[in-house]
């Protein structure tokens, strides 16, 4: 699996060993409490990426002229989410150990929690900015500890107190809503104090992860549990790109599918967007 892959998000061709930014997509769905898809979302995300330039006119920047590597996607188990969760985890340890920054694409937002078990054992001091329209801090759903419905109460386990960043959140039972007050840092339906987050955070370690239903489903439709009331395109470009100033060592973007956006600009959002984190990366 870091062998370069034939199939390549756009502009991500170079080999591993030259290249400090590493994607690679786990098409896994197998916890999706409403409607899955969310496991064709790496293959899609690829295909339409030619549908895009290499240019990025929001930075003046060109996916050619930096080196990206895309290890393709995890072959893995379907039906042992523990499996899938490990298979994970050891192939983003060894980007990291190697000084490299893995670029996850699910996939199901449980993906995150396999990344963020690696980055743990190569950081000390972790703090989370999750853009996301609902909390994932339950503590099981359905009987359930590894849900993508409680990814980020999982991550809470690992990294403590008031180092998870959460913003547009919209959505998540009562009891997710109290168990953050005091433990996990929440700015509800909108990105409107991320400057200031940012801004503690300018010196740490940070993992970003993206769930793509912070977006309003007008203009994103495509994923398995829509949420009304969410933010812009432009207001999540404007977020990227400030968050993508911190030293950030681990990266996702999750819970794209496909199948429900016939129109396809949904994938084409997501293309667009991973593009400009992999440039915003690359640009501090």
């Amino acid at each position: 699996m870091l062998e370069k892959n034939i199939h390549t998000f756009i502009g991500a061709d170079k080999g591993y060993k030259e290249s400090d930014i590493c994607i690679y997509g786990c098409p896994f769905d197998g916890t999706t409490s409403y409607r899955p898809g969310a496991r064709f979302a790496p293959s899609f995300i690829r295909n339409e990426s030619y549908g895009i330039e290499t240019y990025s006119p929001y930075q003046n920047l060109d996916l050619t002229d930096f080196n990206f590597f895309d290890g393709g996607d995890l072959e893995i188990p379907f039906g042992n989410t523990q499996k899938v969760l490990d298979m994970t985890k050891e192939y983003a340890l060894k980007i990291l150990r190697d000084k490299k920054l893995p670029f996850l694409i699910g996939g199901e937002h449980l993906v995150t929690l396999a990344q963020v078990r690696a980055c743990t054992e190569i950081y000390s001091d972790l703090h989370i900015i999750h853009f996301d329209a609902h909390c994932d801090l339950r503590d099981e759903y359905m009987g359930e500890k590894l849900s993508h419905a409680t990814v980020m109460r999982r991550c809470y386990e690992l990294v403590g107190e008031n180092r998870i960043f959460q913003f547009g959140i919209r959505s998540g039972a009562k009891a997710e809503f109290e168990f953050a007050s005091g433990k996990v840092f929440m700015n509800k339906f909108d990105l409107s104090t991320l400057y200031d987050v940012v801004d503690k955070l300018k010196d740490k370690n940070v993992y970003f992860s993206i769930d793509l239903d912070v977006l309003d489903p007008s203009e994103f439709p495509g994923t398995g549990t829509p949420e009304a009331g969410g933010i812009s395109f432009s207001e999540l470009m404007d977020g990227v790109m400030k968050v993508c100033k911190l030293n950030i060592v681990a990266a996702d973007v999750c819970e794209l599918s496909p199948t429900y956006d016939a129109s396809g600009r949904s994938t084409v959002l997501a293309c667009k967007l991973v593009r400009e984190i992999l440039l915003a990366l690359k640009s501090k």
